[in-house]
């Protein structure tokens, strides 16, 4: 590291020898115990209760036989064998901060060479002497700069995740703008592992086109915050702005898109979405369309999981809500599938397939009792796009396709060569609807870490 570079421990606030572990509390698993020592040894309580000493040395009141003491010994803290998941959190969280403090944010250069879509394919540096990148974005080159909190003005909320707030930011050495995503720290160890899988997917996923692209991130004792590409705005609120169905060739490109994000996911990190929905769906002016929100997202193992209860039950597939074998409730890839399918109909038809249902326990029921939900012959659909969706929507998981099957499909092959001007429609849209937001602004709350 250069002598122009802050030093690690002063960008997470950390002192010379103080410990991590007592300045990141909460994005440990459990506490540790305190170190060092002999084991702490607990005598019980003797059952006689308390005596004086004066009444225990008196001859009317004979001290009874000495009776043996149990004592209580605690392993030394220091050998306290630790879980699998405790390793694997400190471990992801040793890489996250290893990459704290700094902001790699991309800028407009002339072009090396034409990439498909109407992308250029750039050879960007990090920065002078250091290792440089291929990397398929519209004409831009990445610079990686030294950053704090405060290097970025709140421009107001945009919305909220699984796992915290987006704020639009600008980062006031560039003037780039962004969207950065807040989490509160907290002792609960469901929320710190959702924290550290959101960042630890999007820190990973550079490489990926389609899913939404981490500038960095900020370590903070009380929130962590994660610095993204500000896209437009989420498949479900365009839908609401428009309160129309979304035409089939938009939906066409936004499946090529999400279908590929999710075959990233598993081949090369082996990890399951599970949340897949219209709000967790980007689009921009630009055309991008990108996956977003991976705070419950899951490892796979031996190409399964096994939480049932992550997930936004509206899209669940029916073997995570019923498992065929109770004794091992997992599933695979295969229930994003489902959740891509029901998320077609929705935007394709402009509601939702389960409308009427008041709970999610109606919901549930309908997804486990009826027959699967299609898109509707009268509304001109193509033939392959319906065929598309009543294969994600196979209700047997079993006999529904993965993912190679799926990039087979004509429908995804049409889509994959097919010229649309995504963003020219976008742009048309916004331009023509209003938020669905109430206020129709952003939100101007003042945040205490930002001034």
């Amino acid at each position: 590291m250069g002598s122009s570079l802050a030093p690690r421990e002063w960008v997470l606030g950390l002192t010379a020898g103080q410990d991590i572990e007592g300045i990141l509390p909460g994005l440990f698993s459990a506490s540790s115990p305190p170190r060092g020592g002999r084991a702490l040894q607990l005598p019980l309580a003797n059952d006689g209760g308390s005596r004086s000493p004066s009444s225990e040395s008196s001859p009317q009141h004979p001290t009874p036989p000495a009776r043996p003491r149990n004592i209580l010994g605690l392993p030394p803290p220091f050998f306290t064998p630790r879980s699998m998941e405790s390793i694997e959190i400190d471990q992801k969280l040793q890489e996250i901060m290893k990459q704290t403090g700094y902001l790699t944010i991309g800028g407009q250069v002339p072009a090396w060479g034409q990439a498909s879509g109407g992308g250029r394919l750039a050879r960007a540096p990090w920065c002078a002497g250091a290792e440089a990148r291929w990397t398929l974005q519209p004409s831009l080159f990445w610079q990686r700069y030294q950053a704090e909190i405060n290097d970025l003005e709140n421009l107001g909320e945009m919305g909220s995740g699984t796992c915290g707030q987006v704020w639009k930011m600008c980062f006031r050495k560039t003037g780039h703008i962004i969207a950065v995503k807040q989490m509160r720290r907290s002792g609960n160890k469901e929320e710190n592992k959702r924290i550290l899988m959101d960042l630890d997917v999007v820190l990973k996923s550079h490489d990926c086109p389609y899913i939404v692209q981490c500038f960095g991130t900020f370590i903070t004792n009380t929130d962590v915050f994660i610095a993204m590409e500000l896209m437009g705005t989420c498949a479900e609120k365009l839908k609401k702005r428009m309160q129309d169905p979304i035409p089939e060739r938009i939906l066409g490109k936004m499946t090529v898109a999400i279908v590929k994000a999710l075959f990233y996911l598993k081949e090369k990190h082996g990890v399951i979405h599970r949340d897949v929905k219209p709000s967790n769906i980007l689009l921009d002016e630009r055309g991008q369309i990108k996956l977003c929100d991976f705070g419950i997202s899951g490892r796979l193992v031996d190409s399964k999981a096994k939480t049932r209860s992550a997930g936004c039950a509206a899209y669940m597939a029916p073997e995570r809500i019923d498992p065929p074998d109770p004794t091992k409730p997992d599933y695979d890839i295969r229930a994003d599938v489902w959740s891509l399918g029901i998320s077609l109909v929705e935007l394709a038809t402009g509601q939702f397939p389960y409308k009427n249902c008041k709970t999610d326990f109606e919901v549930l029921t309908k997804v486990l009792q009826e027959e699967p939900p299609l898109l509707p012959g009268h509304m001109d659909f193509s033939g392959d796009f319906q065929s598309f969706v009543k294969d994600c929507l196979t209700k047997d998981h079993r006999k529904r396709p993965k993912y190679n099957k799926l990039l087979e499909h004509s429908f995804i092959k049409r889509y994959e060569t097919l010229e649309v001007d995504v963003a020219s429609w976008f742009k048309d849209v916004m331009a023509k609807t209003e938020s669905p937001r109430t206020s129709g602004v952003l939100s101007q709350n003042p945040l205490p870490f930002f001034r």
